[in-house]
Order: structure tokens, then sequence, then C-alpha cells
């Protein structure tokens, strides 16, 4: 009988253990930046993407791998402890430029696991793969540019074609990875006064910008300034030819308006034009119409009558101071 009770109680461990295995091992959960991967018996049948609680099979039949969504970020040439100091890995910095110069390069590779089950399964290490394709595209192209290149203007170009031939091999690869981003985190010469010297170039080559930025601001401003002047002109000269015109205009309703008269009357207005002209060429001039026998005809007051008056008075104080 102990026998038997003995058996009945391990089988019933057993049994509770595996109960508790199969409680603890039949859910899981997926937060919002997080995806996961069912396993069963170690092929994955199925990615779970939505976020919440899940249930599966209980361990060994299905396990769960779960993974993020954020961006993730490979440091190479060297990386950050827990206590934030940086440490450089100067076996990996070291390169060659195209025209046979030695540069310390590092740099951070931007990526996303975007497909999660060839990510699991397509290689045993797809961070250390990365890692390996990183060095290869980096030292491809620093090996194809010039050290000018690479420690001043060349360093946004670099970037582009190190993220472009990236892509290109881990489209090969076909581990379930996608490069966002590669970013150049220092790019310098090993030698102190090589650098010192390199940083003399690219600080004159600033300088030279500004001076360029300069001169175009200066040169807009003058551009402007003469456009404003010469806008002013052609302002004016319209608004004279418009004065021009509507003198025009009235000169010739004058004339229209005299050459009318002159139809209607012929002598008067011949006459009256020829005293206005007088007027005109003489002014202040007393002005006397004689008959044939050189009488004056004093009953025609021609003269002005301030002109009289002026006169008048003249002759008063003439005749006062006799």
């Amino acid at each position: 009988m102990s026998v038997k009770r003995a058996l009945l109680t391990t089988g019933l461990a057993i049994i509770s253990i595996i109960g508790i295995i199969a409680i603890f091992t039949t859910w899981y959960t997926v937060d919002e930046s997080e995806q996961a991967v069912v396993i069963t018996f170690g092929q994955a049948t199925e990615t779970i993407t939505d976020a919440g609680l899940h249930f599966k099979l209980p361990w060994p039949v299905q396990k769960v791998e779960i993974l993020s969504k954020e961006t993730y970020s490979l440091q190479f040439g060297y990386k950050t402890t827990k206590d934030g100091e940086i440490v450089t890995k100067d076996s990996e910095t070291k390169m060659i430029t195209g025209d046979e110069n030695i540069v310390l390069t590092d740099l951070v590779v931007q990526y996303k696991i975007s497909d999660p089950v060839k990510y699991l399964f397509q290689s045993e290490d797809p961070k250390q793969l990365l890692h390996h394709a990183t060095s290869s595209a980096i030292r491809s192209i620093i090996g194809s540019s010039t050290i000018d290149e690479a420690l001043t203007d060349g360093r946004a170009d670099i970037e582009q074609k190190t993220r472009d031939l990236l892509v290109s091999v881990m489209e090969d690869y076909d581990i379930g990875v996608t490069i966002l981003a590669v970013k150049l985190k220092d790019v310098e010469l090993p030698n102190a006064e090589v650098r010192a010297a390199f940083t003399a170039v690219t600080d004159a080559r600033e300088t030279k910008n500004t001076k360029i930025n300069e001169a175009k601001k200066y040169e807009n401003q003058k551009i402007s300034e003469a456009q404003g002047e010469k806008d002013a002109i052609i302002s004016r000269a319209e608004g004279e030819k418009i004065a021009r015109i509507q003198q025009a205009e009235g000169d010739v309703a004058l004339f229209n308006k005299l050459y009318n008269a002159y139809v209607g009357n012929r002598e008067i207005t011949r006459q009256r034009l020829v005293l206005e002209t007088l007027e005109e060429v003489l002014p202040g001039a007393q002005i006397y119409i004689m008959n044939d026998n050189g009488e004056t005809l004093k009953y025609l007051p021609l003269q002005p009558q301030t002109v009289q008056q002026n006169t008048e008075k003249e002759r008063k104080e003439g005749g006062g101071s006799q």
C-alpha cells in the first residue's frame, strides 16, 4: 500500500506541476511598442502585432518571442558603457581613404525589425551580421572618398552612400531588418598636427562661405534698391505722360473753341487774339487804339483797372512833388 501511495503522490505532484506550467505558459502580453512570434515545435506559426493579452498552447508545445517595434541603434567604432562613458574601438575606426590617408571613423546605424520571423530564423546572430555589413559598407565608401571629403563637406554624401550600400547588402541577406539612417558621429585624423591643419582648412572654408553669403546679401540689397529707383522713375514718367496728354487734350479743346469762334466771326476773333498776344508778350504795357487821324479812342478802356489806378496815383504824386 505504501508503494501505491507513493506512486499516487508522485503522479499528483507531476500533474500539479504540469498544471502550473500550463497555467503560467498559456497566456502572454504584447505591448503597443512590441510584436510577437508564436513558435510551435520550433517553427514560426503566427506573428502577433496587436497589443493586449493573448493565449497559446502551453510549453513545450508553443513558446513566444517578443521583439520591439521601436528603432534600434547600432554603434559602430565605439560603445557607451552603463556609466555613460564612451569607449572607442580603434580596430574598427581606422580606415584608409581613396587618397591613401588614415582616418578614424565611427557612426550609428538606425534600423527596425520589419519581419520578426526572418529576424529570428534567417540568421543565428542578426546584430552581428548587421555589424559586419556596416563595417564593409563604411570602409568601401571611405575607401572611394578623399580625405578632404571625409573631414569637411563630403560627410553628408558619405552618409547617404553608406546607407544606400548597407540597404542593398541587408536586402541580399534578407534577415528582416530595415535600415533607416546612417549618421557619422566623428571622422578625424590620428595625428594631432594634421588634425589641427584640417581644422584650419575647415575654418577658412567657413569664413569663405560667410563672405560669399555677405556679398550675395549686399548684391540683393543693391538690386532691390535699383529696382525701387527704377520703379520710381517709371512711375514719375507715367505721371508726366498722363499730364502731357491731359495738357495736349486741353490745348486741343481750346484751339477747337477758338477755331469755332474764328469761323463764326473772323475779324473780331483775330483782333482779340492779337490783343491777348500783345498782353502776353508785353506785360504791363499800355495799349491804345488810334483812329486813322491819330486821335485816341477814349471810349475803349483797354488797360486793366489796376494799371489805370497806378497811373492816376503816379500822376498825382508827380504833381505834388512839383
